[in-house]
């Protein structure tokens, strides 16, 4: 039987590859990245920021967007896990052209644009209906855990029951 082959992590690896050489055709951040080139960000109303000459030029809405949108679809909620997710996540990487805003940036533009992501979540729904990715029978599924506590005097037999009605 072969031994398990280890590497050093000092050792300089031959591996040039893009980060688009990286995320497969099929990986669903590539969805993600053509829906929101799509769109008209103007028609949605997400606010834009006024570009100037003094202090840093700033994210481009669409990057903001598609960051909202993963984190939507991947459970990453808080502003500061995607901050986090922008500097170790290649998928992330990917599809934000690099980009790594501050945890405040993320949290602006989300308060800021709140009731666009409505509608852009709606489209971007029956979009991937369109495309076939969903087939949009099941809605949700519930995950509400209840948890219980019993104990002898809370207990009730079927004789029991029948004695209170």
């Amino acid at each position: 039987m072969a031994n398990i082959q280890e590497f050093s992590r000092n050792q300089v690896s031959f591996q040039l590859l893009t980060l688009d050489e990286m995320i497969e055709e099929e990986n669903p951040v590539r969805a993600i990245d053509a829906f929101v080139e799509s769109l008209c960000l103007k028609d949605l109303r997400i606010k834009e920021y006024s570009k100037n000459n003094r202090g840093q030029q700033p994210y481009e809405r669409k990057d903001l967007l598609k960051l909202f949108i993963y984190g939507y679809f991947n459970k990453i909620r808080l502003s500061r896990s995607l901050e986090v997710e922008c500097k170790r996540n290649i998928e992330l990487m990917w599809l934000v052209n690099g980009i790594c805003p501050d945890h405040g940036t993320i949290s602006l533009f989300l308060k800021e644009n709140r009731q666009s992501f409505k509608q852009v979540m709606k489209t971007f729904t029956y979009i991937l209906k369109g495309w076939g990715l969903i087939d949009g029978r099941i809605i949700a599924i519930d995950g509400t855990k209840i948890t219980a506590q019993n104990s002898k005097s809370n207990y009730i037999t079927p004789n029991g029951l029948r004695k209170v009605y």
